[in-house]
């Protein structure tokens, strides 16, 4: 008995049996119109009898694409990242693209080497994945092909970039103390040079002024992005201000924190004061005593949008700009008081 695997069907092979050209075949499989619907059918039934693979690089010679997309990311945490990607890579599956996947971490020498490994592979696209939402400098002038940011956005307005809509998911937090009757509102977040920060303080600030109410402590109290910082935060806010009823908190960490050294101080959540929280870090925002209400960023969903607006742009049809995406409130116990 013969020990070789059976050869695999060539598009030779399916011509033979079809009766008809090579470049027939080629026309056929890859849906041209110049083929008659009758050959076809005939060339379909050969393939299928003779369970003809079509090989990926003929067919991308043929095509000029390669239904080979990148993703590059610079989130070495994956915090956000991971979520993007996730929500990218559902889109490039049910597109039938293959994805490969680089990681830069941050590192700008590491990008390029990056780059130039995703070029020599002709991927027809590229999305590029921010560890933050401060502004990130174009890449898209120096490649041959569609270029789509996504969570942090390109510095050229002419690029196609992705964001949440950290504004508008901030004074949806505002908007949900008000609606449980909270009056007397402070804002605990992050460090000033995070855009994050700054687009969520504005959100605040607004949905306050709308409400015709100021900002509790007088001002957006800034620091790290960590429990601790809510901690200490919580030791200032409830100093400056013993009357306050609500906390808006930049992260899911600071909320953590808040609401460990609120308890301390004998101040129950939500009774005393309503906590929300940012970005739905469920590991944390859930584990949290109570668990926290937060906003969470959709980032699965802005990552598949991203992706595709990506297959948009391969296609000729690029939407340039900074598109900002929806955010959502997540209701858990840090203001839902007993009996709502």
């Amino acid at each position: 008995m013969s020990s070789q695997q059976p050869r695999a069907a060539t598009i030779t092979d399916v011509a033979a049996l079809a009766g008809v050209s090579i470049a027939t075949v080629s026309k056929a499989l890859n849906g041209r119109a110049q083929v008659r619907e009758e050959t076809r059918q005939r060339v379909l039934r050969a393939a299928e009898k003779l369970a003809f693979q079509p090989n990926a690089l003929a067919r991308g010679l043929i095509s000029g694409q390669t239904r080979t997309v990148g993703l590059l990311t610079s989130d070495s945490v994956g915090r956000f990242g991971i979520p993007v990607l996730l929500g990218a890579e559902d889109a490039f599956g049910a597109g039938e693209m293959s994805v490969l996947l680089c990681d830069a971490r941050g590192d700008a020498i590491r990008e390029q080497h990056h780059l130039r490994t995703l070029l020599a592979r002709r991927v027809d696209g590229l999305i590029v994945v921010g560890q933050s939402t401060d502004p990130r400098p174009s890449i898209s002038r120096d490649l041959p092909l569609p270029v789509v940011y996504a969570y942090a956005p390109s510095e050229d307005p002419q690029d196609v970039s992705f964001v949440p809509d950290d504004v508008e998911g901030a004074r949806t937090a505002v908007r949900h103390m008000l609606t449980i009757g909270r009056r007397r509102i402070a804002h605990i977040t992050g460090p000033t040079h995070y855009q994050a920060a700054r687009d969520r303080a504005a959100g605040v600030l607004s949905a306050l002024e709308e409400a015709g109410l100021s900002l509790s402590c007088g001002q957006v109290l800034n620091g790290e992005w960590s429990q601790r910082w809510g901690r200490q935060a919580a030791e200032i806010a409830l100093r400056t201000d013993p009357d306050l009823d609500a906390v808006v908190c930049g992260s899911d960490q600071i909320a953590a924190g808040f609401v460990e050294a609120a308890r301390e101080r004998g101040r129950r959540v939500p009774d005393d004061v309503a906590v929300v929280g940012y970005d739905n870090w469920e590991v944390l925002a859930t584990e949290t005593r109570p668990p926290l209400t937060t906003i969470d960023m959709n980032l699965e969903s802005l990552g598949r949008t991203a992706a595709q607006h990506l297959f948009a742009a391969i296609d000729g049809r690029a939407t340039p700009g900074v598109h900002r995406m929806p955010c959502r409130l997540v209701i858990r116990d840090s203001t839902a008081l007993s009996g709502d």
